[in-house]
């Protein structure tokens, strides 16, 4: 896809100064880009690549004034940074979602899944588990028993929610985390340690996103909270 200058400032609400039509597909740094890509300068230790940048068009701050002339067209906006972000969010949400449930996927006969829910080969929900409307299972990512994904929530390769616990909508699970596995749950005694068997669980509320290899252990009775940001 491609936006145009014009239509870019328009989304950030800022100032264009050169070409309005000035055409964008991709997003780069400020030291790679090429003909057709978007990208930014917040830094004053990056300015010197604003003279020498093939980009079309760049994002810089609206109290930035060059001291020569530049190729690309500028947007000027309150921040750089911020506006970014945004653009980006709305790139990551054009982007073609996964749809479908592979048969390679095990659902257990008890549990519920909502609508549009993708399934990956190799995802597994387990018993009683729920899972919610545009959900998003990668491969190997497991929904324990009784468990429960909420509306929109992406779980990425290899990452688990163990028996009982709750993660709520739109939240991202990166590879390899694990939401509910046992904590250090052993007593000393006289022959060594014993384990106590940990019966809480974990509450993931909305708009979490926990990263790669991460892991919250659930509580010994009640719950482990990751409050909503």
């Amino acid at each position: 896809m491609e936006f145009t200058a014009k239509q870019i400032a328009g989304y950030v609400d800022g100032t264009v100064v050169g070409n309005a039509d000035a055409t964008v597909r991709t997003f780069a740094k400020i030291e790679e880009a090429g003909k057709g890509a978007l990208t930014f300068m917040a830094n004053p230790a990056y300015e010197h690549y604003l003279y020498e940048t093939e980009a079309s068009v760049v994002l810089v701050n609206k109290d930035y004034e060059p001291s020569r002339p530049i190729q690309a067209t500028l947007i000027k906006v309150a921040d750089a940074r911020e506006a970014l972000g945004l653009l980006l969010q709305l790139y990551e949400k054009s982007q073609p979602r996964h749809e479908g449930q592979s048969p390679l996927a095990y659902v257990a006969p008890t549990a519920k899944i909502g609508k549009d829910v993708f399934l990956a080969p190799f995802a597994a929900v387990g018993d009683g588990a729920e899972i919610g409307d545009g959900a998003q299972l990668h491969p190997h990512a497991t929904v324990g028993a009784r468990a429960k994904v909420g509306k929109g929530t992406v779980m990425y390769p290899n990452s688990v929610v163990y028996h009982d616990c709750v993660v709520g909508n739109q939240c991202i699970l990166h590879a390899g985390c694990v939401v509910g596995a046992d904590g250090f749950g052993f007593a000393p005694t006289p022959d060594g340690y014993e384990k106590i068997p940990q019966i809480g669980n974990v509450v993931v509320e909305d708009d979490v996103e926990i990263g790669t290899n991460t892991c919250i252990d659930r509580a010994t009775m009640g719950s482990t909270v990751i409050k909503k940001a």
